[in-house]
């Protein structure tokens, strides 16, 4: 029986603790709520609705993503989160049986869909500004996937050097995973009208305040996004709640509340930049909703355990290259004061 079974080393997420009065910047959530429209739907829900399945094709929460980039309805995907969205890329774009290629530093779920799938993969270093090589992407492969800004250091790629990347790799999908785009300074997704071969993921989870509710999406060109389709409606034909489209549709409408909030993030992410340095912290320029930082003389493994000690969460990846930085959210403006004067008294004690 054992033989038979397909085993895997899963994706670990970032810790979730329940406590009062803790400080979680350990995952990237927004610290702000979702749009007021949304507690609205919250609020009026009918608990009659959920006896009946919802729209297999997400009807409301598609066109309301369609009109926000104005494409047609048939170029937009939505998933369960965009992990959901990326998994199913994955399971359908990179069947070739060469091997796909994505940063040896960057989300560390491709490597793990990569192996579910027994799909190929090489993962060319970073150089060590932790910026792309795209020189790397130029070797024969069966896809590639860039995160743009990065996770976990944050860094944004110029739309010149993923474009030289797709222009070497016309004969096989290019994934772009937005999930923090809004908090940098440009998007991408004028490649997936100008490439066939372009797909731009996103997710609800960051910018628009909604990890909770597990909804991400897709761009890409028709034929891309049928043959996605046509791989979800072969095992799941009602993916997303009735509840999760109406949220989804809803906080797409009110782009002046996201818009604050975005600002908002950025002003705090900002100042936690100039307090980090002046503590002696290094990092690249951030253009998320997180910092990825190391300190000069303190270990990252030390900091990490006394700010828990203090109920305050960052995130530490044990990992080659990166096990002496910090991956640290952007909060609220208090929350962030808080972490800045417990980091100090840290760094004073060592």
């Amino acid at each position: 029986m054992k033989d038979n079974i397909r085993y895997v080393v899963p994706y670990v997420p970032g810790e979730q603790p329940d406590e009062k009065n803790m400080i979680k910047l350990n995952t990237n959530e927004n610290p702000y709520p979702p749009a007021p429209g949304v507690k609205s739907i919250l609020d009026s829900y009918s608990a009659e609705e959920l006896r009946l399945y919802p729209s297999p094709v997400s009807k409301d929460l598609v066109e309301e993503i369609a009109a926000l980039h104005k494409v047609d309805c048939d170029r937009v995907f939505v998933g369960v989160g965009s992990d959901d969205v990326l998994a199913l890329m994955f399971l359908t774009y990179f069947n070739s049986g060469k091997p796909i290629l994505f940063p040896d530093i960057t989300y560390s779920f491709y490597d793990v869909w990569a192996d579910l799938y027994r799909i190929p993969y090489k993962r060319p270093k970073l150089d060590d500004n932790f910026r792309i090589v795209p020189e790397d992407y130029k070797q024969e492969n069966g896809g590639i996937v860039i995160a743009n800004p990065n996770a976990p250091t944050g860094v944004f790629e110029s739309q010149e050097t993923i474009e030289s990347i797709i222009e070497a790799n016309k004969d096989v999908v290019v994934i772009i995973d937005e999930a923090y785009v809004d908090f940098g300074p440009a998007t991408m997704m004028s490649l997936a009208d100008k490439y066939d071969n372009v797909v731009v993921v996103r997710t609800f989870s960051k910018s628009r305040s909604l990890a909770g509710m597990r909804i991400g999406y897709a761009i890409g060109s028709k034929a891309l996004i049928k043959a996605l389709n046509d791989v979800r409606y072969s095992f799941n034909s009602y993916p997303m709640t009735r509840l999760s489209i109406q949220v989804g549709a809803e906080s797409i409408k009110d782009e002046k509340y996201f818009n604050e909030c975005v600002e908002k993030i950025k002003k705090t992410r900002e100042w936690t930049k100039a307090e980090l340095k002046n503590l002696g912290f290094t990092f690249p320029d951030s253009q998320t909703n997180f910092i990825f930082a190391k300190h000069e003389k303190v270990s990252a493994v030390t900091i990490f355990e006394e700010l828990r000690k203090k109920h305050i969460y960052v995130r530490h990846f044990n990992a080659d290259r990166i096990d002496n930085y910090l991956r640290i959210t952007i909060g609220t403006d208090e929350e962030m004061k808080t972490f800045i004067n417990e980091v100090k008294e840290i760094l004073e004690r060592q």
